[in-house]
């Protein structure tokens, strides 16, 4: 027999997004049920060192940070299911999904948060070295590196951008394209052409992350020229892969309207262009994609919702 879940206010994804929300969605006694997905807590639960989220004076780490938001929002009164949503009809309130499980959930209100995941290239010890050298945020990892060896590998804003911050921290800074030109603006391109502290090297692709020491961390990346086929090594500290983000919205693909594949909001708020559906953090985020705001985002959509359910429920009863 098919299980049913009805809820005030369900949460898609329980990352930083999700859980803040959760945690005043519970607060205002809306009892939140959270889906947490196929990464429950996010892309914090693969990040080791933070040393950014405030409230904390020494570094701490992403999984337990994770663990402490969830048991927050548990205590306050949030619901957490493992589970995976599958189908979605927000055709009508309340909205109705059904989980990998079978399991069917109706909602008054949807919040999405299901996050995006970095792109990464997929070469050799890419995947070993994460965390170890290897990272896809400049703004999360840089200060890291400070005085030591950068790459950056990537060609678009994104790259650009990265390049440029990383310099706060690297007087030795590579951006490797495996093209012969840029797709970044060409404002970002003439202030990055213009830094005395960044290298290009042009047609090159990462063919592998080379790791050594004890503990083992990145060393260096092997590199083949797109053009010729030679090969080189740059000796390197720290490797950024910045070839952009996907956000996990194929569920919603021609149900809401989307940028490049974010959700988008109205300006100031979390509401999407429906009613009582409502996007937060790094789904609907393609500039800042940090936790702080993914929470910041969380905590709005929880408030927007409480809102909008407040309207409904009176102009229900003005009806009746």
């Amino acid at each position: 027999m098919t299980a049913t879940h009805s809820t005030r206010m369900l949460i898609l994804g329980s990352g930083p997004a999700g859980l803040s929300a959760a945690i005043y969605g519970a607060r205002a006694g809306l009892a939140p049920i959270v889906v947490q997905g196929m990464q429950p807590g996010g892309q914090l639960t693969i990040t080791t060192d933070v040393e950014n989220y405030p409230g904390f004076k020494d570094v701490i780490q992403g999984p337990w940070l994770m663990e402490q938001m969830q048991a927050q929002a548990e205590h306050v009164g949030a619901q957490m299911v493992y589970d995976m949503i599958v189908d979605v009809d927000l055709s009508q309130r309340p909205f109705r999904l059904t989980g990998d499980s079978g399991t069917v959930y109706v909602a008054d209100s949807l919040v999405i948060c299901t996050g995006a995941q970095a792109k990464w290239l997929g070469a050799e010890g890419e995947q070993l070295l994460q965390g170890k050298g290897v990272s896809a945020c400049a703004t999360c990892d840089g200060f890291f590196y400070r005085g030591k060896k950068v790459v950056v590998i990537g060609g678009g804003n994104t790259a650009v951008e990265e390049a440029l911050y990383l310099t706060n921290h690297s007087h030795d800074v590579t951006l490797i394209h495996r093209r012969d030109s840029f797709r970044a603006e060409k404002i970002l391109q003439e202030r990055l052409f213009a830094h005395p502290n960044i290298k290009v090297v042009w047609n090159q692709k990462v063919e592998r992350f080379v790791g050594g020491g004890d503990p083992e961390g990145l060393v260096g990346v092997d590199l083949i020229d797109t053009v010729t086929g030679k090969a080189s090594h740059i000796e390197a500290d720290g490797a950024f892969v910045a070839i952009g983000h996907q956000p996990a919205t194929e569920l919603f693909a021609g149900k809401l309207p989307m940028d490049d594949g974010y959700l988008l909001v109205e300006k100031g708020t979390t509401r999407t262009a429906i009613p009582g559906v409502f996007a937060a953090g790094d789904v609907t985020d393609k500039i800042y994609r940090q936790a702080v705001t993914a929470a910041g985002m969380g905590c709005m959509a929880a408030l927007d919702v409480e809102k909008f359910l407040a309207e409904a429920d009176f102009e229900a009863l003005a009806a009746e």
